[in-house]
């Protein structure tokens, strides 16, 4: 096979990103300990910036497809790359400080979120099985590194042995499914199998054998419920720079490998994966709303409200129409952000030899820094899903795409599930704004950070005001060219 029948081109953003990590690795090896931190920094971002350009680039150019059709570039891929490394370039200047004073920022954290993202940009570009796997167990390995790298940290070392040993649990489940579909229809090519399926031409036993493997594999990545039980621990245990990068870009990336998976290869046997869909989705959204009530700790309770965030992206999915997986994709991205804020907020309120974690924490806010209360009050009210904030237009989207499939109960009951949530979001608020401060201690922002949460927060209520007209529509718009 020649250079150009590979096509290099598709994969050319995913290719400079591997190759500027690996001249970074090297070069680290001559930097000076007194600048090594700052020139980390600077690289990683500047290596971030040039694949987004890239990737911005040919975000208008037609899809293609390259490495013998096991790599796609099409639109619903390039926004969500955008979307990823925006999330990790927002994610390193909020963490920096926090990481610097604990001595946590170094080549280590670095390569590891660095990988991460290159893992994350294959999964959305994959559309051969064996690619998919290969991008998700490189994003997977990478977490578990990042999970445990605060050494000294029984906590975070528990959380990631956990991590570790259920996400090998779901990888053998996920890998076990995509055996059996490949069983089923003589191909691991996304596009054969989704003919196989869609003209009859598989085994059907065993394809809905297989799908049922595929959807527990695919369920534990997301984190909804039954296999739930790793989101709270690991949120709660791992430094809170890495429950960051865990609860905002690897669930874009989940999002489009769900999709390459069930709305592309899979989509005719929708018939078998709806069902199993819509028990994920009812079970996510009432026990993550409920437990959460009844958390006092900030990082757990935020684990919980994931949990129920990733059952309104399941109600998306399992309309199984472009219009709910357009729907589901401008959550997951609006989620990203919104979580960004919320774990910004956490980490500029913690401070050496202090982690503001618990909920009582956040009392008397208002009077310490009213611009700081004022963005999470702007990120609770978003995650409530209270107009004009963009929260509310990403359910509402998710909703009409239920609603239009035929789902009028499961949307009755989506809305109830969203005013139960709202309370532990709304306690929040109150204590913020109605409570007396139990800490004095002053809130710094250094670095960029304030401006970027102010920036942050600005377009949670931007996106609220204007979803049809900017992202989404450019979510609804990539996926009709790309599906």
């Amino acid at each position: 096979m020649t250079l150009a029948q590979l096509n290099l081109v598709v994969a050319l953003p995913e290719i400079v990103l591997l190759g500027l990590l690996s001249v970074l690795l090297v070069a680290d090896l001559f930097a000076s300990a007194e600048t090594r931190e700052s020139r980390l920094f600077a690289a990683s971002l500047t290596i971030i910036a040039i694949v987004l350009a890239l990737v911005v680039r040919g975000l208008g150019v037609a899809p293609s497809a390259g490495f013998s059709n096991m790599f796609v570039s099409d639109p619903m891929s390039s926004v969500m790359k955008i979307a990823i490394l925006i999330s990790v370039a927002m994610l390193l200047v909020l963490s920096r400080d926090y990481l610097v004073v604990r001595k946590l920022f170094s080549l280590e954290f670095v390569s590891l979120l660095l990988f991460a993202t290159l893992g994350m940009m294959i999964m959305v570009s994959a559309n051969n099985f064996v690619t998919l796997y290969l991008g998700l167990e490189l994003l997977a390995l990478s977490s578990y590194a990042m999970v445990a790298l605060n050494r000294d940290s029984a906590q975070s070392t528990e959380a990631a042995m956990k991590y570790f040993i259920l996400g090998a649990l779901a990888s053998g489940l996920l890998l076990y499914g995509l055996s059996m579909v490949y069983g089923a229809t003589g191909s691991l090519d996304v596009t054969k199998v989704a003919r196989a399926v869609e003209f009859s031409q598989a085994h059907s036993g065993l394809l809905s054998f297989g799908i049922v493997f595929v959807v527990a594999g695919l369920a534990f990545k997301l984190g909804v419920v039954p296999f739930h039980m790793w989101v709270p621990d690991v949120y709660e245990g791992a430094p809170t720079p890495m429950t960051v990068f865990i609860a905002s870009a690897p669930k874009i990336a989940a999002f489009g490998f769900i999709v390459r998976i069930l709305g592309d290869a899979l989509a005719g046997g929708a018939i078998d994966w709806q069902p199993m869909l819509l028990l994920l989705a009812v079970a996510s959204l009432a026990i993550g709303n409920l437990v959460a009530i009844a958390q006092t700790n900030l990082k757990r309770m935020l684990a919980y409200s994931t949990i129920s965030h990733m059952g309104f992206l399941v109600l998306g999915l399992l309309s199984a129409t472009k219009e709910g997986y357009a729907a589901s994709m401008f959550y997951v991205i609006t989620y990203s952000i919104t979580t960004l804020g919320a774990f910004g907020i956490v980490m500029l309120l913690s401070r050496d030899g202090f982690e503001a974690e618990n909920i009582d924490d956040l009392k008397g806010l208002n009077q310490r820094a009213p611009g700081v209360a004022l963005m999470m009050l702007f990120v609770m009210f978003s995650m409530a899903g209270i107009p004009p904030f963009v929260g509310f237009f990403a359910k509402l989207a998710v909703l009409e795409a239920v609603l239009a499939a035929g789902y009028v109960w499961l949307v009755v009951l989506a809305v109830l599930m969203s005013v139960i949530g709202a309370f532990y979001y709304l306690r929040i608020v109150k204590l913020m704004y109605m409570d007396a401060p139990t800490d004095a201690h002053p809130i710094v922002a250094r670095g960029g950070v304030g401006a970027l949460l102010t920036v942050n927060s600005v377009a949670i209520l931007l996106l609220g005001v204007l979803p049809g007209l900017g992202l989404l529509g450019l979510c609804l718009q990539a996926v009709q060219r790309s599906l």
